[in-house]
């Protein structure tokens, strides 16, 4: 045996009640006796004490404590003989790249085109297997809200975290927010097992998406593009004035509709190695189950590895040792026996 190691130290803090244990069983002893006192005179009190014999109940006090001892050792998980153990990482490296432009306001799914997209995203999260993801929001910027990271919790905070207020230009620049994933997130070498899942309305100011998508399929990624909105119609975006009153966004003195464009995002996932376009428009898909099929289905490569040393818990033998301390303390008797 070398190295031991208790794997939750924090609970040793309970062996402080020991000797409130103790302190119990001593305050116990001294009422028993008072009440003997009180209960029959000195020359009584001798026979009666005669038929009890003390030490033994020293040894049931003694055997409780060492047994509730045993009993907060073995909590502790105490382990030892240490072994060397590598862990290989498979999964792809997926990139969620969201539009918070106020386009995505619009109403034309409930409650509007960014919070379902949100929620898209986090009925992913249950389906990740050792993947690891990334989110990127954008509207007239990027931002890296998460990088590549194993961290689902973090991932998922900075998912809810995610509105228009999360970037400081407004505007809908595809291409630069591709470019970006390209240059912070990704590195620039060749590889497969990469995804960027794009979840927008399509709307573009010019800032060629379809080349930074061309550029991304150059890399070996894969474009996996959600479109959001009406494509026809096209829906109006609730702002709220300085007066707090619900109004909708206006250009010029008219009102703005934002329609899904479609075209381009088909497009920017033709020009990547197995891209694939999901018109969601204004009806529902359970994107969980979209990303069981086409991402965590696909093929993985090894992400890293990570060594750690694996100890032989071996709490067992303290709860037996406790145990058999409790059960001689329970079969200890304390009176003699009669004297026919």
């Amino acid at each position: 045996m070398n190295e031991v190691r208790l794997l939750e130290l924090g609970r040793l803090f309970l062996l402080w009640a020991l000797p409130l244990l103790a302190a119990v069983f001593l305050l116990a002893a001294q009422r028993r006796r008072r009440a003997l006192e009180r209960f029959a005179e000195p020359a009584l009190l001798g026979r009666i004490n005669t038929g009890v014999r003390r030490s033994r109940r020293v040894w049931r006090a003694a055997l409780a404590l060492a047994g509730f001892a045993f009993i907060v050792i073995g909590l502790a998980r105490p382990a030892w003989n240490p072994v060397e153990e590598e862990v290989q990482r498979r999964g792809r490296d997926v990139v969620f790249l969201l539009d918070v432009s106020r386009s995505m306001l619009a109403e034309d799914l409930a409650p509007n085109r960014l919070e379902r997209a949100k929620l898209a995203i986090l009925d992913s999260i249950e389906k990740l297997q050792g993947d690891r993801v990334a989110l990127v929001v954008f509207a007239g910027t990027a931002v890296i809200k998460c990088p590549l990271t194993y961290d689902y919790g973090f991932f998922r905070m900075a998912v809810e975290d995610a509105s228009p207020d999360s970037v400081s230009r407004g505007g809908t620049l595809i291409g630069d927010a591709l470019r970006t994933v390209i240059q912070d997130v990704f590195d620039n070498q060749p590889r497969s097992h990469r995804d960027v899942v794009l979840i927008t309305d399509g709307e573009d100011h010019d800032s060629y998406p379809v080349e930074a998508a061309r550029e991304l399929g150059r890399l070996g990624a894969r474009l996996i593009a959600v479109g959001l909105g009406d494509e026809n119609r096209g829906q109006r975006i609730p702002v709220t004035g300085p007066d707090g009153r619900r109004r909708f966004l206006t250009y010029h003195g008219r009102e703005v509709w934002s329609r899904l464009d479609a075209d381009t995002l088909r497009k920017m996932v033709s020009v990547t190695p197995g891209g694939r376009y999901l018109n969601v428009a204004t009806g529902a898909v359970d994107f969980g189950a979209v990303y069981a099929k086409l991402i965590a289905g696909a093929e993985t490569t090894q992400l890293g590895s990570t060594r750690f040393r694996r100890y032989e818990e071996k709490y067992q033998i303290f709860l037996t040792i406790a145990f058999l301390l409790l059960a001689a303390e329970v079969l200890i008797n304390e009176r003699r026996p009669p004297v026919r």
